[in-house]
């Protein structure tokens, strides 16, 4: 897991990485859960990780605020 979330940050453009790396990553889903996952990744990666607090829930919650809110998405979203 900590090799996937290094190349990605590595392939994260310098301007959001850096900001990544001053302010942590927030950690979603299922497998956030595990034990100390969150003290795992921030001694691999060197940048602070954090649990979410709905880990399990967050993401389908902000599906819908961006379901709410499509009026002013949809400007910068691609037509299909």
């Amino acid at each position: 897991i900590a090799s996937v979330v290094k190349s990605v940050l590595e392939e994260t453009p310098p301007e959001l990485a850096a900001d990544i790396i001053d302010r942590g990553m927030v950690m979603t889903g299922g497998g956030s859960l595990l034990r100390n996952m969150d003290r795992y990744l921030t001694k691999e990666t060197g940048v602070p990780a954090y649990l979410a607090d709905q880990p399990m829930a967050c993401v389908a919650l902000g599906a819908g605020k961006a379901l709410e809110n499509y009026h002013l998405l949809k400007k910068s979203l691609p037509e299909l």
